[in-house]
């Protein structure tokens, strides 16, 4: 028979129709006397209705719910390129990284920065350069936050120092170079000292910024100077054209002068070695020559006479004599006699080889047949 049936033992199964609690308990008479506990501790009265009910409002469950939101109102992300500066009551208190985490809120403040976010600053102005000089410079950096704290809490206004300290650098790099530099011959160097002097102010000044890259997007003269120094500008250029083309000019010159004070050094050097060679060969012909004379001296010195005629005659076409004590010269045309050989011996078809000695031998007789006629017409007066 079911318990609440009539006739039953109509035990609550339940525990509440007994004397014995064998059941779970009452939530309700849990919530009603923690709300008491609750009232008594917050100066309130008891509370003999259920929970929510019209005999107390319901503070714990207002304070449940408070607490939990206070709970989830404290939790934050904190990305995977991100850092987050913590202050507690205003003090630094911890730099969080990526992952899921908890702080109480209203005490702690919370920070975010991108730390691998690369930003670009511009800076642009006229600057007076060394040969005092103004030229218009247009650069650009580009950085990110390399210590969030510093970045921060170190300086109010990171960006605002970031340019002053970049117009710094930059005045400082060009005011040391000549506007010839600044615009075509150094720009490189330009950019490359502006960042050195650059990040040593920002880590000077606690920033917690990495400069990345400097660029030194534009170098010119202002406006109002543009046409004067486009003028110098296309004389440096002219200058640079001169010289190359001297340069081209003497690479194309100074190789055939070499080859040729080259060539003057063997030809000197072949004409040293011959004389040296042709003296030595004549000292050897003279020591052979001083023998035969020692043996025979009269015909040696006939023989030396005659050879040194024929050398003459051999070299000259026209000869001059002078006869001795006579007041007439006489011409011998050694060519003309040359010729007249030659060509009786063409004629003959026999080239003697001895024809210029025949010429030679008649020539002396002609020669000694003259004199003598002069001697006798001489002794005849």
């Amino acid at each position: 028979m079911a318990w609440n049936e009539p006739g039953g033992n109509n035990k609550d199964p339940w525990g509440g129709g007994g004397k014995r609690n064998d059941g779970p308990p009452d939530l309700d008479e849990l919530l009603r006397k923690l709300q008491q506990k609750l009232n008594g501790l917050f100066g309130g009265g008891p509370s003999t209705g259920a929970a929510g009910g019209s005999g107390g409002f319901p503070w714990s469950l207002v304070l449940i719910v408070v607490a939990v939101l206070y709970g989830l109102w404290g939790f934050y992300q904190v990305n995977a390129n991100e850092s987050a500066v913590v202050l507690r009551l205003g003090k630094y208190h911890s730099t969080e990284t990526a992952g899921l985490h908890w702080n109480p809120p209203l005490i702690d403040t919370v920070t975010k920065v991108n730390m691998t976010e690369v930003r670009t600053e511009r800076t642009t102005g006229q600057m007076l350069t060394e040969d005092a000089n103004i030229v218009e410079v247009v650069l650009t950096v580009q950085w990110h936050i390399d210590d969030a704290e510093s970045y921060v809490l170190r300086v109010r206004d990171p960006l605002k120092s970031l340019q002053e300290a970049t117009d710094s650098a930059l005045r400082h790099v060009v005011g040391s170079l000549t506007l010839n530099g600044v615009i075509s011959q150094n720009r490189t160097q330009v950019s490359t000292d502006t960042q050195q002097r650059l990040q040593q102010y920002l880590d000077l000044y606690q920033t917690g910024i990495r400069i990345d890259v400097v660029n030194l997007t534009d170098a010119k003269a202002p406006r109002e100077v543009q046409d004067a120094f486009d003028d110098v500008t296309k004389a440096r250029e002219d200058e640079v054209r001169l010289q190359n083309e001297a340069q081209a000019y003497a690479n194309q010159v100074i190789p055939v002068a070499r080859g040729q004070a080259q060539r003057i050094l063997e030809e000197a050097e072949a004409y040293k070695t011959r004389v040296v060679e042709l003296a030595r060969g004549e000292t050897v012909r003279f020591e052979k020559l001083l023998a035969e004379y020692q043996q025979a001296p009269a015909v040696t010195r006939e023989r030396l006479y005659l050879d040194t005629v024929q050398e003459v005659m051999s070299n000259t076409t026209k000869v001059m004599v002078d006869v001795e004590g006579g007041s007439n010269m006489m011409y011998l045309p050694l060519d003309k006699l040359a010729r007249d050989s030659n060509a009786q011996a063409v004629q003959r078809k026999d080239v003697s080889p001895n024809v210029v000695d025949e010429v030679y031998q008649r020539i002396v007789e002609r020669l000694r047949t003259e004199a003598a006629n002069s001697r006798r017409s001489q002794n005849v007066r």
